[in-house]
């Protein structure tokens, strides 16, 4: 049965025997250009000692994926107090569904449990289709923008 907006969102361990449904998530076409694949994340995460990373499960179905930068994974943290949202997608066909919402609760409920963590970071590119609204709901606030013209918005937790 497939998900519905009522389905239960849970994050999960990517493993040998998922890895493959969640490379084949991707967001729809007009939104390829503000967020990396799943597979070129999942190979980044495994060159960064900070990457902590997660497939959005509704009920038993994969429908996205989400990473985070946290310093407090290493064993010489270059910096703490914060963790960054490094990356956040849902698939397509599952957008629209509070799927990415849910799973933002849970990503912000986690990064409650870091030790010395007082906020989480996210960043978003100033194009069309870009996910600032979505955050500033969740009450991110921005910051400032980089020189890459990303803007940057902060939630204290």
């Amino acid at each position: 049965m497939p998900p519905t907006s009522d389905s239960a969102v849970t994050l999960r361990e990517i493993t040998p025997e998922n890895a493959e449904a969640i490379f084949a998530l991707s967001v729809a076409d007009s939104q390829k250009h503000l967020v990396a694949s799943n597979e070129r994340s999942i190979a980044q995460a495994h060159f960064e000692e900070a990457a902590w990373f997660r497939a959005i499960y509704a009920d038993e179905e994969p429908v996205g994926f989400v990473m985070l930068h946290d310093e407090t994974l290493c064993a010489e943290p270059r910096e703490a107090g914060y963790l960054v949202a490094w990356r956040m997608m849902v698939d397509e066909r599952f957008q629209g569904m509070g799927f990415g919402w849910k799973a933002m609760q849970l990503v912000i409920a986690h990064a409650r449990t870091r030790p010395g963590v007082e906020r989480l970071q996210v960043s978003w590119r100033q194009e069309e289709g870009n996910a600032g609204d979505f955050y500033r709901k969740l009450g991110f606030v921005p910051t400032r923008v980089d020189e890459d013209g990303e803007q940057w918005a902060s939630l204290d937790l």
